[in-house]
């Protein structure tokens, strides 16, 4: 197959890897990739949201799938474009994609369709939102968050009425985030321990993969601001198979369901981020794509093609049967650039990555890097790599990824250093290798 990924994170250095396994892959280029991508296909001039250059690049080059990476181009309606043309689409339509790129649409979508989530309110009116934030209602601490999308920062836990005021106010003049804060949502802050779950769907079928616990505050112990995601580990230590039955019923078949019963039918990897509470899981959000950095430890626990999977979401092929995964745990540490998710500095020389490489014993799968004039490795985002280790149980498998990342340096690096800390010696009775 002749193949095109869109993208060019550490979410997309991961597919690319995952691809370029498939005996059923002999074409794979990437638009736009990064340093690390380059390294398992050819990496295009074209941005990811250039919507436009992409479809005619797609009827020139005639792919047999293209696999759509973020969120943003879905949002703007890539998939619909590329399917008019005749190319099969690993991703959802724009109106199946509005699950993410609408936080109103999703609270009224789960709303309408009986999914546990949290309370909330929207508001599109900085008076009437300071209203409410300063009135008896109003129960502190509490979530805003922007309606559009926001590069996984749209989302702030006020623990005061100024702070949510504040919050609220940036939004919705759009200081903060533009015209994706324009309406926002006010919801309780739901309280117990997050989990992600990911479905594949073609539409009509669905089979879930395996679980995974994600780390998203940027410093240890869940302090800090919200970040796109700071580590991850599979399988979750929290989600044993009576929890994960609940959730397909109580979430994920509704959902699937629901989406198709309002002529959305969804195309590709649903993410749903949940919290653990104790009245049950509910839903913290949706993504309409895999999650970054779950992808890195995902893509190498399947025991299987992923390009064969992608495909039959694409072409409504799926049999519902349930994916076979490795026995071993994988944990995924994500070192970043100083300053993030704030303002951080770009064009720092990476050090140590080629005798990481060598070892054989992690991936490194690159999401903010770059090569400079000379064309050696430079930081090039916020979250700049993420070291995923595969091993036979998740003590070791984060040894082997702290070790590694320990080898590696650049001018102000920074990492949490307890990701799946809380799961080593965690047992989950039947959970099984998902």
């Amino acid at each position: 197959m002749k193949v095109l990924l869109i993208g060019g994170g550490g979410r997309e250095d991961a597919l690319a890897w995952a691809l370029r396994r498939s005996e059923l892959l002999d074409t794979l280029h990437c638009a736009p990739g990064n340093a690390g991508i380059a390294r398992h296909a050819e990496c295009l001039p074209l941005g990811a949201e250039q919507v436009d250059e992409i479809v005619r690049h797609v009827a020139a080059e005639r792919y047999d799938l293209v696999v759509v990476g973020p969120e943003a181009p879905l949002v703007a309606g890539l998939g619909d474009r590329l399917r008019e043309g005749g190319t099969p689409v690993f991703g959802p339509s724009a109106a199946a994609a509005e699950i993410e790129g609408s936080k109103v649409f999703s609270k009224l979508f789960m709303s309408r369709q009986a999914i546990p989530s949290a309370r909330f309110q929207v508001f599109g009116d900085a008076a009437e939102a300071r209203g409410f934030l300063e009135s008896q209602d109003a129960v502190y601490p509490l979530v805003v968050k922007a309606d559009g999308l926001a590069a996984g920062k749209g989302v702030v836990i006020a623990g005061t009425r100024d702070s949510a005021v504040e919050a609220a106010d940036g939004m919705l003049s759009g200081r903060s985030f533009g015209h994706a804060g324009r309406r926002i949502i006010v919801e309780e802050l739901l309280q117990g321990r997050e989990a992600s779950c990911f479905v594949l769907a073609d539409g009509e079928r669905f089979v879930e993969l395996a679980s995974c616990q994600d780390y998203k505050r940027a410093f240890d112990g869940d302090q800090g601001p919200n970040t796109g995601g700071m580590g991850t580990y599979s399988p979750s230590a929290y989600l044993d198979a009576e929890l994960r039955r609940t959730i397909l019923e109580t979430i994920v078949r509704p959902s699937i369901q629901g989406l198709a019963a309002e002529n959305r039918p969804y195309h590709g990897v649903l993410y749903i981020g949940l919290m653990l509470t104790d009245d049950g899981p509910k839903v913290l959000e949706y993504n309409a794509r895999f999650g970054d950095p779950e992808t890195q430890v995902l893509m190498p626990r399947l025991d299987g093609d992923w390009l064969a999977l992608l495909h039959a979401c694409a072409t409504g092929g799926l049999d519902g049967n349930p994916l076979r995964w490795k026995e071993e745990a994988c944990v995924c540490v994500v070192m970043a650039a100083p300053g993030y998710p704030g303002s951080y500095p770009k064009g720092s020389p990476i050090d140590g990555i080629e005798t990481v490489e060598q070892s054989g014993k992690v991936e490194l799968f690159h999401a903010g890097t770059a090569r400079d004039e000379s064309g050696r490795l430079v930081t090039n985002g916020g979250r700049v790599l993420g070291v995923s280790a595969l091993e036979r149980d998740v003590a070791t498998a984060r040894e082997a990824a702290y070790d590694a990342v320990g080898r590696i340096r650049w001018e102000g690096v920074y990492y949490r250093t307890d990701i799946a800390f809380d799961a080593v010696g965690r047992s989950v009775t039947g959970s099984g290798k998902p």
